[in-house]
């Protein structure tokens, strides 16, 4: 078997957030792969932009990465008790793009958030962003870090152990779904 390629997408664009943080953890727990970092800084989606000069090349990048990888992990802050703003306006972007890039991908969504639920409300609307993709949401128990600022290290890491079991079983059914 070749070396899966592993797409990680933040919906925080801040390079310290939490969720990159998480992300890097469940990279390590997928095992051996290419791991490739969407970039969602993307201009806000606009049809008159669309329609005036087509899909934005930043957008056209993320779409064939979207393409090119085996499986996903998402990683869902909650802002506001919502999907962030950036993940949302990716999904519409790449919504634009033909070809449907998501389609029958399979998806793990995590979240880490400041708050006591971890990021529930945020993990829950961005899979019911992805259900129209069609994407191939990997089942089980919600990983949600809570009180996020106080679960990581200086280093970025979790220490947790029971968040590092529950990213480890997310991830191993990530890669058994490829």
């Amino acid at each position: 078997m070749t070396t899966p390629t592993l797409l990680t997408i933040s919906g925080s664009l801040r390079k310290g957030s939490f969720n990159r943080m998480l992300l890097k953890q469940a990279a390590v727990a997928f095992g051996e792969a290419t791991v490739e970092d969407a970039d969602l800084n993307l201009p806000l989606y606009d049809g008159d932009l669309e329609a005036r000069e087509g899909i934005p090349p930043a957008v056209q990048v993320l779409a064939d990465q979207i393409t090119q990888a085996d499986a996903i992990v998402i990683s869902a802050p909650e802002y506001n008790k919502g999907i962030s703003g950036v993940l949302k306006n990716a999904l519409d972007w790449v919504s634009r793009v033909p070809g449907g890039a998501l389609a029958g991908k399979p998806v793990v969504v995590l979240s880490a958030a400041a708050g006591r639920t971890g990021g529930e409300v945020a993990q829950f609307m961005t899979q019911q962003c992805l259900a129209s993709f069609q994407v191939r949401l990997i089942p089980g128990p919600a990983v949600l870090i809570a009180a996020a600022m106080n679960e990581f290290d200086a280093d970025g890491n979790l220490p947790n152990e029971s968040y590092q079991k529950a990213i480890a079983g997310k991830m191993q059914a990530l890669r058994a779904a490829i």
